[in-house]
């Protein structure tokens, strides 16, 4: 192999103070240093960490990496897209073929940290969005404090949620990852506990010293990664200090939640917005006012959007569900590269990001019906000759997170596998899942969603799956 490092040799103009690196015993910090940037990520960041994370993985030192962001804001608000936007429109081809550059650095290192062999862990204090959402997700370990503002905005930009949301999202429950992709939902603070985004909340005053209590443990030299993540994991517990107030309740629960499957479940725009407008026009006794006034919302919301980013995103998480880690990467790289010769995206850029107050960006075209199948099928259509995605890790693919089912809430499969297998009233239930997780935080309000959502009561009180 040529110079392994090549790309990612420091160029002129890169700000050399732009990725802060620390070491503390076996803890290795990288800290995002662009606070009036909202930590953006940018090429001069990506090849700083990369080169860093190769050399963490090579020694026996270092042990557990930490990534977050600088400043009381942000973690990374996510890539400085309004940096690419201005380069096509003043440089035309060159700007597209130095964004396209841009999004393989991207790609190679959030694959890279998605495939990593060591601790990985990702504080999410503050806005995580775009390319932000690519150095967190993927991570084993995702800490959300009260800061934490999560959403995947970009088809509002005339872009997709890449960084992996192939991967990502098509794996949250039910449709909640179509929801979120789609309309660009955000979550805050202990939400993305309960969605699924992040593993663990602690509050944010307590993150240094969950660093220092990190930097004490030290692990066999024959522990393998899913031993040492356990350890990580009741190490955070130890910093427990409870929900916030009025966090108890999923926000995304109930005959909402129960909306969002029914209703994302769909293939094509077109019928997800003719049954969210059922909901919204429903004159059924009994229906929730509450679930029409957020139809009506979540309509409002996709009215917005750019509608070939509407079409490409949803036949994105419906292909990404069958994609591995390589595949996803590589095709959202081909998918990148599509929509940089898109108006749609220079235009939902310079208007939402660029102009000053933000303004309604001109989609092109401008209606869903004027986006043909075949509109759709090309920006998934790989040219013959055309050059991949070199990934930096080969060998370490995988369907699903293989530690999903180790850290964070249990998910709804957990729980319909306690209560098929006996007969249990819902308390027993939910003491049972709460012990299994050692009393984690969020661990009864996620049980008791899933059980008010999914289950009913049999003649003698005990729980039965499915309503």
């Amino acid at each position: 192999m040529a110079d392994e490092y090549a790309d990612f040799k420091e160029q002129p103009g890169d700000d050399p103070d732009d990725v802060l690196f620390n070491t503390l015993y076996g803890v290795r910090t990288i800290q995002l240093n662009r606070p009036k940037k909202y930590n953006a990520l940018n090429g001069s960041m990506i090849r700083k960490i990369i080169p860093r994370l190769k050399e963490y993985q090579k020694s026996a030192l270092a042990t557990t990496i930490i990534i977050g962001g600088a400043g009381p804001k942000a973690f990374c608000a996510g890539g400085d897209v309004s940096a690419l936007a201005s380069s096509i429109s003043q440089h035309g081809d060159t700007g597209r073929a130095a964004s396209k550059s841009y999004f393989g650095l991207e790609y190679k290192l959030d694959h890279l940290i998605a495939t990593y062999p060591k601790p990985y862990i990702a504080y999410l204090d503050g806005i995580t969005m775009g390319g932000g959402v690519g150095l967190s997700v993927h991570a084993p370990i995702r800490i959300a404090t009260e800061n934490t503002v999560f959403a995947m905005p970009e088809t509002g930009i005339g872009f997709f949620p890449d960084v992996g949301g192939s991967f990502f999202l098509p794996r949250l429950e039910g449709q909640l990852g179509t929801y979120l992709a789609l309309t660009s939902e955000t979550l805050k603070g202990v939400q993305a506990l309960y969605a699924g985004v992040a593993t663990h909340y602690i509050d944010s005053s307590v993150l240094s010293n969950l660093t220092a209590r990190l930097a004490e443990l030290v692990f066999k030299d024959y522990s393998d990664l899913r031993s040492r993540l356990l350890i990580i994991d009741r190490t955070i517990e130890e910093f427990n200090t409870g929900l916030p107030p009025n966090a108890s309740i999923p926000q995304i629960a109930g005959n909402v939640r129960i909306a969002i499957d029914h209703c994302f479940q769909f293939d094509t725009v077109e019928a997800i917005i003719s049954s969210l407008e059922k909901e919204r026009d429903s004159q059924a006794p009994g229906h929730p006012q509450q679930v029409k006034d957020w139809a009506a919302q979540t309509l409002s919301k996709l009215a917005e959007k750019s509608p070939t980013s509407l079409k490409v995103t949803l036949r994105q998480m419906r292909l990404g569900a069958k994609w591995n880690t390589s595949d996803a990467f590589r095709r959202e790289y081909h998918i990148a590269s599509k929509f940089m010769h898109h108006p749609d995206f220079v235009s939902g850029v310079s208007a939402r990001l660029l102009h000053k107050p933000p303004t309604k960006p001109q989609w092109n075209p401008p209606a869903l019906d004027a986006v043909s199948n075949e509109d759709v099928e090309d920006f998934f259509r790989i040219e013959e000759g055309e050059e991949g995605l070199q990934l930096l890790t080969q060998g370490m693919d995988y369907d699903r997170y293989p530690f999903g089912r180790d850290l964070g809430l249990p998910r709804e499969e957990d729980v319909e596998e306690v209560v098929r297998r006996r007969r249990m009233r819902r308390e027993e239930v939910v003491e049972e899942m709460v012990g299994r997780k050692e009393g984690q935080i969020g661990v009864r309000e996620k049980v008791e969603e899933v059980l008010g959502r999914r289950c009913g009561v049999d003649d003698e009180g005990n729980v039965v799956w499915g309503r």
